[in-house]
Order: C-alpha cells, then sequence, then structure tokens
C-alpha cells in the first residue's frame, strides 16, 4: 500500500462537502457497515462536469470518496463508468483487504449517481460508427455475461448495464438478481471484460409498477405474474431510454428467444428459442414490436450447455453460477410473508368449501392460493381435490376434482394483438407448459382488444386469472391479453 497517495486523500480530500450545481446524488453504506457515502455528479453531453461528496466512516471510506471524485472530474462518462472499486484501490496506493470495503461504498455511491445522471442528463451524439454500438443488460449471471460477451466479439462499442430494483433486509441478496450485491457483481464481471457498466436505480418505479400490482392482484383473488409486468412496462423500457441517451443503436439482453418478421411494416415479432427447455418469450410476450425493433437476443440460437461452455472457455467467473430460481422481490423470504410484510396481507381465516358449499375445512388467508394448487390445502387424506376458485370479498377457497379445473374456452381482458387474430393457432396459459391447440372466437383484427376469447381444440386445465394468454402462431408471439375470471367448465 502506497502511504503516501493513501495520506493525500485522507489529508486533502477531493471535493469533499462540495456539491455541484445541478447534481445528481448517489449514495452507499450503512446499516451493517458504519461507512456512508453520497457522491454527486453533474453531466452534460457525454461527460461529467464536476463531482463532489460527503460521508461519514472511518478514514478509508472518506480517502475512497475523495479517489472517486478524483477520477471522474472531467472525465467522458464512459470512461467514468469503467471505474469500480479496484481503480479506486489503485488510485489510494492499494488497499488492504480490510480496507477494500471503503472503495466498494464508493463504487456503489459513484456509480448509483453516474446512472440517474446519464439516464437524466446525458446525450451522447450518435454517430455513424455509433450504429453498431449495443446496450447489454447484465443481471450478474451466466446468461447476461455470454449475451456481452457475444456483443463485444461483433465489434462496436458494448456497453454494460444492470437494474437495481429491490432492496429489502430479508431478500437474500446473492439469490436476486436486482439487489445492491447483485449490481455489485454485474459490475465486476463487465469490467473484468473491459466494459464500461451502469447502474440504473429503479427501485421506486419497480414498487409502483409491479409490487404493488402484485400486491393487488393477491388481494383481488389473482395470481399476476411480475415478471412479465416488469418486461413489459418497468424494465426494458428504461434500458431502451438510456441506450437512446447513449446513442446505441440496439438493446440486448441474455433471454432465450429470437425475432422474426423483421420487415413488416408493424414490427418483428418474437420467435421461440433453439432452447425450448429455457425458451423465455412467455415473459417477454408484452413488449411491443416498435420496442422488439430496437432489441436483439444472442442466446436465442444456443442452448444452454453451450452458454456454459462459451462461458468457461473465456474464463468468466460465473461460468458456473446456478440460474435463479425465484422471484427477484421474493429471494430468501416467502411470498405469504412477503405479501404479510409489504402488502398488509395478514393471516385471516376463512372456509374451503367444495362446489356444493359443503365446508371441507379452514385455510388463512386466500391469497395463499391459486388455480390448480393441490399442496396445503390441510384437508387430510381422500380423493385429491385441487383449488378451482378463490372468493376474495368472502375470503373463500373452494376445491374440487381435477376435472372440475377442465375448460374449453378462456377469457382473456386488455389484449392486445399484433397480427389478425385469424392467425393464431396455439396458446400458452402459463411459463413452464407447451402451447395448446386453439383459436380466437370471432377472429379478432390486429389491435388492441378490451376482451377476447380463446377457443381450446381440447379442454384443459384452467389457467389462473392474472396470469398471462400468449398468442402464436407457430413457433412465433402474434400478441397477448391476462386471463380474466369467467371460465366456461368444458362439456362431460
Amino acid at each position: 500500500m502506497d502511504l503516501e497517495r493513501f495520506a493525500h486523500h485522507l489529508e486533502s480530500p477531493q471535493g469533499h462537502r462540495h456539491l455541484p450545481e445541478d447534481a445528481f446524488t448517489g449514495a452507499a453504506g450503512g446499516a451493517g457497515c458504519c461507512d456512508r457515502l453520497r457522491i454527486s455528479l453533474a453531466v452534460a453531453g457525454d461527460r461529467v462536469l464536476d463531482a463532489g461528496f460527503d460521508g461519514e466512516g472511518c478514514g478509508a471510506a472518506i480517502a475512497a470518496g475523495s479517489a472517486a471524485v478524483a477520477l471522474v472530474r472531467g472525465r467522458a462518462v464512459l470512461d467514468a463508468a469503467r471505474i469500480g472499486a479496484r481503480e479506486i484501490s489503485v488510485e489510494l496506493g492499494g488497499l488492504s483487504p480490510g480496507k477494500l470495503h471503503a472503495a466498494e461504498v464508493a463504487a456503489d455511491a459513484l456509480h448509483r449517481a453516474l446512472g440517474t445522471a446519464v439516464r437524466e442528463r446525458a446525450q451522447i451524439a450518435a454517430t455513424q460508427e455509433q450504429q453498431a454500438w449495443t446496450l447489454v443488460a447484465m443481471s450478474g449471471g451466466v446468461d447476461s455475461a455470454v449475451a456481452a460477451l457475444l456483443c463485444s466479439r461483433k465489434g462496436g462499442e458494448t456497453i454494460a448495464v444492470t437494474l437495481e430494483l429491490w432492496a429489502d433486509p430479508e431478500n437474500d441478496g446473492d439469490r436476486s438478481c436486482c439487489s445492491a450485491s447483485a449490481v455489485r457483481g454485474a459490475r465486476a464481471v463487465a469490467h473484468r471484460m473491459g466494459l464500461a457498466h451502469l447502474t440504473l436505480d429503479l427501485r421506486d418505479e419497480f414498487r409502483a409498477g409491479v409490487v404493488e400490482p402484485f400486491i393487488a392482484g393477491h388481494a383481488a383473488g389473482e395470481t399476476p405474474n411480475p415478471c412479465v409486468r416488469c418486461n413489459g412496462h418497468v424494465r426494458l423500457d428504461a434500458m431502451l431510454d438510456l441506450a437512446q441517451a447513449l446513442g446505441c443503436a440496439r438493446l440486448a439482453t441474455g433471454h432465450y428467444a429470437r425475432l422474426a418478421d423483421r420487415g413488416n411494416a408493424s414490427g418483428p415479432l418474437l420467435r421461440a428459442a433453439v432452447d425450448s427447455d429455457k425458451d423465455q418469450t412467455y415473459m417477454l410476450a408484452a413488449l411491443a414490436p416498435q420496442s422488439l425493433a430496437r432489441m436483439s437476443f444472442p442466446l436465442g440460437e444456443l442452448t444452454k450447455p453451450e452458454v456454459r461452455r462459451i462461458a468457461a472457455e473465456a474464463g468468466l467467473s460465473v461460468a458456473g453460477k446456478p440460474d435463479s430460481q425465484d422471484l427477484c422481490f421474493l429471494a430468501g423470504t416467502d411470498r405469504a410473508r412477503f405479501l404479510a410484510r409489504h402488502g398488509g396481507l395478514a393471516e385471516r381465516s376463512g372456509e374451503v368449501l367444495d362446489a356444493r358449499g359443503t365446508l371441507l375445512g379452514r385455510h388463512r388467508g386466500h391469497h395463499d392460493f391459486t388455480i390448480g394448487q393441490r399442496r396445503g390445502l390441510g384437508l387430510g387424506g381422500g380423493e385429491a381435490l385441487y383449488v378451482v376458485e378463490t372468493d376474495a370479498e368472502r375470503n373463500r377457497v373452494i376445491v374440487g376434482p381435477r376435472a372440475d379445473l377442465l375448460t374449453d374456452s378462456v377469457a382473456v381482458r386488455g389484449a392486445r394483438l399484433h397480427r389478425p387474430g385469424a392467425r393464431v393457432d396455439r396458446v400458452k396459459l402459463r411459463y413452464r407448459s407447451d402451447p395448446l391447440p386453439a383459436r380466437l372466437a370471432g377472429t379478432p383484427p390486429a389491435g388492441r382488444h378490451a376482451a377476447l376469447t380463446v377457443q381450446l381444440e381440447a379442454a384443459a386445465d384452467a389457467a389462473a386469472p392474472g396470469q398471462l394468454a400468449c398468442f402464436m402462431d407457430g413457433d412465433l408471439v402474434v400478441g397477448w391479453g391476462t386471463i380474466a375470471r369467467a371460465m366456461v367448465r368444458a362439456a362431460t
């Protein structure tokens, strides 16, 4: 460790207690550690005009804040986006392992400020060269890292972005793709690949656009799909806006999906991925064709084993990282606890009835149940029973044999058709299920529809209200809608 360089920043901290005019501030630290830093940046065009910081904690934290300010003042935005904990440590003469945490806190604060400043104020004029520039969404997992690697190999500037969407002390940050620790991990991977990395703090937008509708849906007796809403209305829209501010021609993600029909005047369509086990077009179905026209999916032609092999051959540290299995905001907790904590949906005793109204047992809240659920009913042995309906108003759960779930007609609300309804020959009613042969009643035209009816060729288990119905023409996604409560049971 170079004590002279460290002492310089500690004794004469650069930008200490300086708040630049019209600045954006990012904060990090606190909670488990005593160090807390706030870094403020003023950005215009493609450059960081000024920077300052304030904070509390040990001397290493103050020195790290000073080093971050010194490193970014006057730098191009993309050069600033390549600065992380390692560069801050080097500026301080090489921090000891016990002091490296201060550089990480400074890097977190710096990137929260930089991401907001770039999103709100930066405008990098697009040039002919930038037509090959790509913004890549990085979550910290192997899929997004390989997507970034493949984009960088094609040439042109590749810039990484990670979204911070949720913060909760009950969450397991290592299992969540949108926590502060996940952002830090993604940034480290991007920097090791030589990529500029930006962080977007969308916690407020995520709560309003995803978490609150998730809670409201469960309170109303539905089973909402937050990932569809996040992709279609929050996450990808924000990154597309950032791509435009950076002059990037496209946004790439690590989703397993493909694009087709690019030359159509109405915009391209999603096409199922080569790896059917990993296909994610269902979760992306709410994206508008106009958004898809500015996107690419580098993994669409690959299988998961091929992706892991590419990562391993490139020496990426995430090559063997397990896939996330939870909703990002439920990692480390469970749905019932989350709904009670954040939505006030506490345990409330109610009746479990059969279709004739016979009382079979009691439950602890209708919001803990979804259509088709079999486990957790607490009804003992006998005939296998499934949830066939939930009554939010009277806090009741209605159960019955599997035959009571069968339907040949699915009501859909708030539908969007990107192509004429006559093209629909299949519908996907759940993420992890095969598409079912089907058609849309009345062959509706392309456009928005308040309500549609899906006619299934063969009776199938009813899907939960609130889930997405994905309308397909072969392996193409031609529209979507939200499954409504109305259901016509199949004739027996």
